[in-house]
C-alpha cells in the first residue's frame, strides 16, 4: 500500500531525512517512533506529499506521489491524515467540518455527506456534539472529530502524526481507543507515536528513527524484546521507565 524507497530530504543545507526505505502492506499497523528530532513527522508528511522530497521515490497504492503529474489533491482525499493539532476549522459546526470536503473533494451530494457524518461522529462516540463547534470541545473530542473527518474520505490508508501529543493525559485513551478499533478492523496505518502501550497492543511492526535515519524496521515484539542498536536500547530504557 504504501513503499518509500532511498527516500532523502534537505531543508537548506540541513539534511533531514537520510536514504529512508520501508513499506507497509494493505492492512498492516506501522509504528514510527524514535527521539524528537529523529525526523518522524517528516517522513509521514512525505507520504502524502506535504512534505516534497529532493531524493527517492514513494509509491502510494501505485501512484507515484513525487511525480509532479499526480494530482496530490486527489491522493490526499484518498490517505487519511490526523495531525497534533486537530486542524478543525473553529467557524464550522463539528457535522460541518465533517461534509465540507466530501461535497468540495468528493462531490458528494450534501444530504449523503450529512449522512455519513453523523455515522461517523457516532463511530467515536459525539453525535450530541454534531451542531457544536470546535471551541466548544475537549482536545480529545476534537481529536476524535478529526479522525472521523478523515474516515469520511473512505480512505485506503491513515497517517498519524503524534495524534495525543498536545492532549491531557486522561483525554489520550479516548483517542488511542477509536486507533484501536481502527487497526483492529483491518485499516493500513502509519502512527508517529510515543504511545509505547499503543505501539505493544496494535501494531504489526515498529520503525525506530534517529537523526533523519531508518534505525531499525522490525517486528514488534523483536523491536520490544530485543532492540538491535544501542539507540533503540536506550530509548525504549528511558521511555518505557
Amino acid at each position: 500500500m504504501i513503499n518509500l524507497k532511498n527516500v532523502s530530504k534537505w531543508y537548506g543545507h540541513f539534511q533531514v531525512l537520510t536514504d529512508c526505505t520501508t513499506e507497509v502492506q494493505k492492512g498492516e499497523v506501522v509504528v514510527v517512533c524514535g527521539p524528537s528530532g529523529s525526523g518522524k513527522s517528516t517522513l509521514i508528511k512525505t507520504v502524502n506529499g506535504l512534505e516534497p522530497i529532493q531524493q527517492g521515490n514513494i509509491l502510494v497504492n501505485g501512484t507515484e506521489v513525487n511525480n509532479k503529474k499526480t494530482n496530490l489533491a486527489q491522493l490526499r482525499s484518498k490517505v487519511g491524515m490526523v495531525f497534533q493539532h486537530f486542524e478543525l476549522f473553529p467557524h464550522l459546526s463539528i457535522i460541518d467540518n465533517l461534509v465540507l470536503a466530501q461535497v468540495k473533494v468528493l462531490k458528494r451530494d450534501k444530504a449523503a455527506a450529512r449522512d455519513k457524518g453523523l455515522k461517523l461522529l457516532d463511530r467515536v462516540g459525539l453525535t450530541a456534539h454534531a451542531q457544536k463547534f470546535p471551541g466548544q470541545l475537549s482536545g480529545g473530542q476534537q481529536q476524535r472529530v478529526a479522525i472521523a473527518r478523515a474516515l469520511c474520505m473512505d480512505p485506503i490508508a491513515m497517517l498519524f502524526d503524534e495524534p495525543t501529543s498536545a492532549l491531557d493525559p486522561e483525554m489520550i485513551n479516548e483517542v488511542l481507543d477509536v486507533m484501536v478499533e481502527l487497526a483492529q478492523e483491518g485499516m493500513t496505518m502509519m502512527v508517529v507515536t510515543h504511545e509505547m502501550g499503543f505501539a505493544r497492543k496494535v501494531a504489526n511492526r515498529v520503525i525506530f528513527m534517529d537523526e533523519g535515519k531508518i534505525i531499525e524496521d522490525t517486528r514488534k515484539d523483536d523491536f520490544f524484546n530485543n532492540p538491535q542498536s544501542d539507540r533503540a536500547k536506550d530509548f525504549l530504557a528511558k521511555i518505557l521507565h
